[in-house]
């Protein structure tokens, strides 16, 4: 089993939960982090004393206070510690359950299970474990019947930031300005304007300002 283990999570009450969990399983060392920065610092200086965490148990949103973080949410958290520390096991443990959300993550290669807070979540945060430490891979029941729907919708890069950008008031040669220090393409205007109308039609938008509200009632951006 995994000998340690860090959490990060910043409620107090899903912390003690997790460490239950944890408690069962015998491992025998957990460290938790309530900030993002403070988790990348604790894993950084595991690997530089030659003592790394086995696995990272990660929420994805944290909510923010006085502190001023870097790092502000924990896709950037697991994207950091996933291209530092490739061998890191990575188990996120959230209330988010978006399609769009949990693909992007798949697909990006960088966790190796997904639990979602819901009502067995701790029982399937349990499984997840003793999976990942088998070498395989978790997803929640919930997750899998979301992301296995003939009709489900899912945006690239270029669309969603195309959209992003429109939302923060860019005019397209702003947009096509950001495409390019992104590396994102296509970048041309034309290509711009072509799939803005297509996303209009797709979900029945009469204007931008109408495309971007509709989007963003279904959480694509």
């Amino acid at each position: 089993m995994f000998k340690k283990v860090l959490v990060a999570e910043d409620m107090d009450s899903i912390n003690h939960a997790v460490a239950s969990i944890l408690n069962e399983l015998n491992i025998p060392e957990i460290t938790h982090a309530q900030y993002c920065d403070k988790a990348w610092l604790l894993a950084k200086k595991a690997l530089q004393d030659d003592k790394p965490f086995d696995l990272l148990i990660c929420d994805l949103s944290f909510k923010e206070d006085h502190r001023d973080e870097k790092i502000k949410s924990g896709k950037e958290l697991i994207a950091l510690l996933k291209s530092e520390y490739p061998d890191l096991k990575i188990l996120v443990n959230s209330i988010e359950d978006h399609p769009q959300t949990v693909k992007e993550l798949w697909e990006s290669g960088n966790i190796d299970g997904y639990v979602c807070k819901d009502r067995r979540g701790l029982k399937e945060l349990k499984i997840a474990i003793e999976k990942l430490w088998k070498g395989k891979t978790y997803n929640s029941p919930t997750i899998e019947k979301a992301l296995n729907q003939n009709n489900l919708l899912v945006l690239n890069d270029f669309e969603i930031n195309i959209v992003k950008f429109l939302s923060n008031g860019l005019t397209q040669d702003q947009i096509q300005e950001e495409l390019k220090i992104l590396n994102i393409k296509p970048r041309s205007k034309s290509a711009i304007e072509k799939r803005l109308k297509d996303l209009r039609d797709e979900f029945n938008a009469n204007t931008n300002p109408h495309l971007v509200s509709i989007m963003k009632d279904l959480q694509l951006i």
